[in-house]
């Protein structure tokens, strides 16, 4: 899931730039030896020179907590990559405590991997002490939880996905503005539409390849496979066995909608679909300037147009339409979503464990976490925040993305996930390119996910 931008702290300097020059990818000198009054604080940071959500809300809790404990610092350390080489620069970062920092920004489908590995220290005795805790809602919390039941990170939201559309394309391509697709036929007969009346622009867009990372994972290939089948099984992990699904129909039938829409040149060309800059290509080109009929996509992208954004698009409310990703054929519950989220975690190496508690103390109260919910097009994950009218009228999109919290899913995020996701990417991108049949590309990925999962696997 990518980072998200800036606006909502009208009082800091869109830039930071003097307060982030020393600490750009730098993690010497974080863990052993450092000060025991300064908190070393690891995050990613948008590949986007233009968002800087995060940098501006962390530069604000920094001021935040240096008034609260004087004499305390903070060290912000940020990491300027694409998703796949954010989460292998950190775990390289987490292996010695000469480089851990004291808190860091974990995805969820990646946590277990590094609880597993030993990278994170339990949060447990801190989180009991903590009355804020009970506010957040009991799917946030068990994202963040281990295999062994303990809890390692706090989570600063989730997110769901949906379709965004361009109505002036669609009105171009004799669409509907009101358009919500009913299976996957239908988005597909919108796309050929798009592609007959309205050229010169992308019909769809699909994330997909290893450079898109886990966005091709979740956004695409986890929303269409958890719209196939009866909704009663999550089709990628059955549970009862605890092995993994091989050999579905539904993995065949999700691999073959993206064959369909790349084989058809209803999506990107290839290159740029294989650009590990697409996510930002997406939402900072494609939408933006009305080339992209239909997008695949999460809750957040808003960020990437908010004022002080270098995307400022104040006009996307009207311009752009919403309409939830329809299950295969229709069948109940007729929609479908994937949520995520990150976390904030400590690692089992940090120097100053207390201190990056208490900076997630900090970050985490009600207003804050308020704050950064609207700044991050995110969805709140504490019960308080949610209820609070102020939330819900924050911005256009909010009610519609809160809303299929009801109809979403969770990734199986068990340590194996990283390599499966890894080989979901590898058999799209297979498929995206053209080089492997549907057959061929399922075949592989069944073969890569025994190596994956070390044997555990059940065939459907």
């Amino acid at each position: 899931m990518p980072v998200r931008p800036t606006a909502a702290f009208p009082l800091l300097p869109v830039l930071l730039t003097t307060a982030l020059a020393a600490t750009t990818l730098t993690a010497c000198g974080s863990g052993s030896g450092s000060s025991p009054d300064t908190v070393k604080v690891s995050f990613k940071q948008s590949t986007d020179n233009s968002i800087k959500v995060m940098d501006g809300y962390l530069a604000d809790i920094k001021k935040q907590f240096e008034k609260k404990y004087p004499g305390k610092k903070v060290e912000l350390i940020p990491i300027k990559a694409p998703d796949s080489e954010y989460y292998t620069k950190v775990q390289q970062m987490l292996r010695s405590p000469k480089t851990a920092p004291d808190l860091v920004y974990e995805d969820t489908f990646l946590i277990n991997s590094d609880i597993t590995s030993g990278y994170l220290k339990p949060l447990d005795p801190y989180l009991a002490k903590w009355p804020d805790w009970k506010q957040f809602i009991d799917t946030a919390k068990n994202a963040a939880k281990g295999e062994d039941g303990k809890t390692y990170g706090v989570p600063d939201g989730t997110d769901t996905r949906g379709l965004w559309f361009d109505k002036g394309i669609f009105r171009k391509a004799g669409l509907p503005a009101t358009w919500q697709p009913k299976n996957w036929d239908d988005v597909l007969s919108a796309a050929r539409a798009i592609k007959k009346k309205v050229p010169g622009v992308t019909p769809i867009n699909l994330y997909t390849g290893k450079p898109a990372g886990e966005a091709a994972t979740m956004q695409t290939f986890e929303m269409l496979l958890y719209g196939t089948g009866d909704g009663t099984a999550d089709p990628l992990y059955d549970r009862a066995s605890k092995k993994w699904i091989a050999g579905s129909q539904g993995f065949k039938d999700a691999l073959s909608f993206v064959h369909t829409v790349y084989r058809e040149r209803l999506g990107p060309d290839v290159s740029t679909a294989l650009d590990p800059n697409i996510q930002t290509i997406v939402a900072g080109d494609l939408l933006p300037k009305g080339k992209l009929g239909i997008a695949l996509d999460g809750s957040w992208l808003p960020q990437a147009w908010l004022k002080g954004s270098g995307h400022e698009w104040p006009q996307w409310s009207s311009e752009l339409g919403l309409a939830s990703m329809p299950t295969q054929h229709g069948q109940a519950p007729g929609k479908v979503s994937m949520s995520g989220g990150w976390t904030w975690a400590v690692p089992a190496k940090a120097g100053n464990p207390d201190l990056a508690f208490d900076f997630i103390r900090t970050m985490q109260t009600k207003a804050n976490a308020e704050k950064w919910y609207i700044a991050n097009s995110g969805i709140a994950v504490r019960k308080d925040v949610a209820s609070d009218p102020a939330y819900a009228k924050a911005q256009p999109g909010i009610k519609f993305f809160t809303d299929l919290v009801a109809s979403t899913h969770y990734r199986p995020a068990y340590p194996a996930y990283p390599k499966v996701s890894t080989a979901i990417q590898e058999a799209m991108e297979g498929v995206t390119t053209g080089d492997t049949s549907v057959d061929k590309a399922a075949s592989g990925y069944d073969d890569a996910l025994k190596d994956a999962t070390d044997d555990q696997v059940v065939r459907k």
